[in-house]
């Protein structure tokens, strides 16, 4: 049996003057599916109002040069030991989260405790892959039938939808 977890996100406009409400803002690029050179980091860090520091670029190319994925800050940062590019664990959760709030990243919490960053910011939901700790995009669209009564004063900006899924036994 599968639980669905819904997170509303209220927050309805960007976070910083330079964020984006979505990927469709952002230059024409096929930077997920293709992935990234390391000067096109550079142009989308400037068209997002962030600036390219050499953390920033060698974090940027590490998450965007593989496509649409889904990853924490701790894989992030073994990626980035193993690529040699010297950076803290709260460095990596820094430009993370930065990234996020200028809408080159989607974040998403998992049990609470697990806390994903995802490169397709397009509207999708989720698979979560219990025991295996993957996470995989549900493809298609998910329907409700009926959406929460909002609190006067509040509009609701994104539902989060995460399908957790375990191996069938036998």
């Amino acid at each position: 049996m599968s639980t669905t977890v819904i997170n509303i996100d209220r927050s309805a406009k960007p976070a910083s003057p330079g964020a984006i409400a979505s990927r469709d803002q952002l230059p024409a690029r096929d930077h997920q599916r293709t992935g990234c050179p390391f000067h096109d980091v550079r142009s989308m860090l400037r068209d997002v109002g962030l600036r390219p520091t050499r953390q920033r670029l060698a974090l940027g190319w590490l998450l965007f040069q593989k496509g649409d994925r889904h990853i924490t800050a701790e894989i992030l940062h073994d990626e980035a030991s193993k690529a040699r590019v010297p950076v803290s664990l709260a460095t990596v959760y820094n430009t993370l989260h930065q990234f996020t709030e200028v809408g080159l990243l989607r974040e998403f919490a998992v049990d609470g405790s697990k806390t994903y960053f995802d490169t397709n910011v397009h509207e999708h939901h989720h698979y979560f892959v219990e025991g295996d700790n993957e996470v995989l995009d549900i493809p298609g669209e998910v329907g409700m039938a009926r959406m929460p009564e909002v609190p006067e004063g509040y509009e609701i900006a994104r539902v989060d939808v995460i399908v957790r899924l375990r191996r069938k036994e036998g």
